[in-house]
């Protein structure tokens, strides 16, 4: 675990994701985290749709199914759930340059990752294939989000791509995406606290 502004963990317990997860103390009955928080895990992933927290998903009757996912829960005191909503965009941004990154040092790779709002997609010569699914909300107590990137895609309802396909090791990157998540928020803290009033 890293302590800083955000504490982040690493957890090597393998979850099956289903929606219950999104709630309120989780990170801290699940993993002993206490305050503002995000954790990772692996595990598959399957939430039904009476289990969304997106009604518009809802309403449209679509779920989340993949063999293999890395889970982000984050927990969050003291945001509104605009501030969440914007975390929310953050991390999926460092998400996509991350793997930009990586795609780019293989001289060979013509394939390259979009963000839109809050998801990101793998562009191929195929066509785009979703590479994440993610949702900010509000508990009575806190902010909460979950971001689930794929590994193996199988059994996803849409057209879909894994970190396997990517070639890229779900371990070490869980743990670059924390830090790197981590560093912005310490980050905006410190700009935040750096500047003189206008008046």
């Amino acid at each position: 675990m890293l302590e800083g502004i955000l504490k982040v963990y690493l957890s090597d317990q393998k979850l099956q994701y289903t929606g219950e997860q999104l709630r309120p103390h989780f990170l801290l009955t699940q993993f002993g985290l206490k305050g503002s928080a995000v954790a990772a895990f692996k595990g598959g992933c399957e939430v039904q749709t009476e289990h969304l927290v997106d009604l518009q998903d809802q309403m449209d009757n679509d779920f989340i199914c993949a063999q293999e996912m890395v889970h982000f829960i984050g927990e969050f005191f003291a945001d509104t759930l605009e501030q969440a909503v914007l975390r929310q965009r953050l991390f999926m941004g460092i998400i996509c340059e991350s793997i930009n990154e990586i795609l780019r040092k293989r001289s060979d790779s013509s394939i390259y990752l979009i963000r839109r709002g809050d998801d990101v997609f793998c562009c191929t010569a195929s066509g785009q294939k979703k590479l994440t699914v993610s949702i900010a909300t509000s508990s009575p107590v806190s902010q909460l989000l979950h971001i689930g990137v794929n590994v193996d895609s199988s059994g996803a309802p849409v057209e879909a791509i894994g970190l396997k396909d990517l070639d890229i090791d779900p371990n070490q990157w869980t743990l670059d995406i924390l830090n790197s998540f981590s560093n912005e928020c310490s980050g905006v803290n410190w700009a935040c606290s750096k500047v003189r009033p206008v008046i």
